[in-house]
């Protein structure tokens, strides 16, 4: 039985910011809204994001439009990668990035490593598709924990996929029961 879930990485957030609480900017809402258009002849079922504002926003119009709210998961949020609530700059990102995913023991004091990022997500991920068997899901996420969970499937999603993915982005994974068979990106670079 073919299950499908959607990756679906936030909109364009303020550089600036709580973590949790960060929304979308002006960019960030008009492509919530191309969201939508890409994904409501889909015929998903079921939307659910991490707890962070900018992932629920982005994801929630495609929610109104079939008539469901968004479902909250805490473990979906966003790899942890510092003690403070703050937004890592770009600057101190990308090695912090590219040391993790060399290293997936590696973490800063307070933060967590990618193995472990990957192991909530996983479970996580595994639990929807019990659930959801059969069916489509929207999961509003962020790139680093996205990177991580289509990672666990296949290598090839590594830290190079994550630098090319764009903010927002779609990939459509199609799973026949745990098994990963197909992932297509449904979100162009126009």
């Amino acid at each position: 039985m073919k299950t499908y879930i959607y990756m679906v990485r936030h909109g364009d957030s303020p550089k600036s910011g709580n973590e949790r609480t960060r929304g979308l900017t002006e960019k960030g809402k008009l492509d919530a809204q191309r969201i939508t258009d890409v994904l409501k002849d889909e015929g998903i079922n079921t939307v659910i994001s991490s707890p962070y504002t900018r992932s629920i926003l982005t994801v929630e119009q495609l929610a109104k439009h079939i008539g469901q709210e968004v479902l909250v998961i805490e473990d979906l949020k966003e790899r942890i990668f510092s003690a403070g609530d703050e937004r890592i700059s770009d600057k101190e990102l990308f090695p912090l990035l590219k040391k993790s995913f060399s290293e997936p023991n590696f973490a800063l004091e307070g933060g967590e490593s990618n193995a472990d990022c990957q192991k909530r997500a996983i479970k996580t991920l595994k639990e929807l598709l019990n659930t959801y068997q059969g069916r489509k899901v929207v999961v509003g996420t962020h790139g680093a924990v996205m990177a991580l969970m289509m990672g666990y499937y296949d290598s090839k999603y590594d830290l190079n996929f994550l630098l090319q993915t764009s903010k927002p982005d779609i990939f459509r994974m199609e799973f026949n029961e745990q098994e990963l068979v197909d992932v297509k990106r449904l979100w162009g670079m126009s």
